[in-house]
């Protein structure tokens, strides 16, 4: 085979731009009345059809290399557009999974942890715990829920809460009163039925 043209590749800095003029224009279209502006969607949108099923052609034939399909989705424009034709290969939980794992640095850097409780029913529920409160908090939840939806855009809802409080521990005095009886047992009493328990000894 020949080798291919080394032809110009766009930073993905150059394709972000593009892309809001993309959309500036198609709104533009939509609210432009007449059979022209309505052609001209048509088009659009037949043509991102037929970039969509080529996307997914190329997917499925990466499918037998990892490495190659890897590429694909490490490479940031193709994930979005993956994503946006609903064909990414990864699973959904998988993609949230990945997108808190890239944060995780981030939010470790600015005191805070972060871990995936599940998804169900196209709802994440992720666990944050933050040193900072009020707007600091609030900042880091906005973040991980847009990152989330950046990699998981099938989602309905992202939920961010704090962990779960640790179970109170229960005193050792306690572990030895009858649930019938109401009154506290005298601490020579506690002290003789704990026996090496209490005192760290042997029998």
């Amino acid at each position: 085979m020949g080798e291919q043209p080394d032809l110009p590749r766009l930073a993905d800095a150059a394709v972000e731009p593009r892309l809001a003029r993309l959309d500036a224009v198609l709104g533009q279209l939509e609210q432009t009345p007449g059979r022209t502006a309505e052609l001209a969607l048509e088009a659009v949108e037949i043509l991102t059809d037929v970039y969509g099923e080529a996307l997914a052609r190329v997917t499925d034939l990466a499918a037998d290399s990892a490495g190659a399909l890897d590429r694909l989705t490490d490479d940031e424009l193709l994930r979005h557009l993956l994503l946006l034709h609903r064909i990414h290969p990864d699973p959904l939980e998988g993609r949230v999974a990945r997108a808190i794992d890239d944060l995780r640095p981030q939010l470790r850097a600015q005191g805070a942890e972060i871990a995936l409780v599940g998804v169900q029913d196209e709802v994440a529920r992720i666990s944050l715990s933050a040193s900072s409160c009020g707007g600091g908090a609030a900042a880091l939840g906005d973040l991980v829920r847009e990152q989330v939806l950046t990699f998981a855009p099938e989602l309905s809802a992202v939920e961010v809460a704090a962990p779960a409080p640790a179970p109170a521990l229960i005193p050792v005095a306690a572990l030895w009163q009858r649930p019938d009886r109401t009154e506290r047992a005298p601490a020579s009493e506690v002290g003789r039925a704990a026996g090496p328990l209490a005192l760290g000894g042997t029998a």
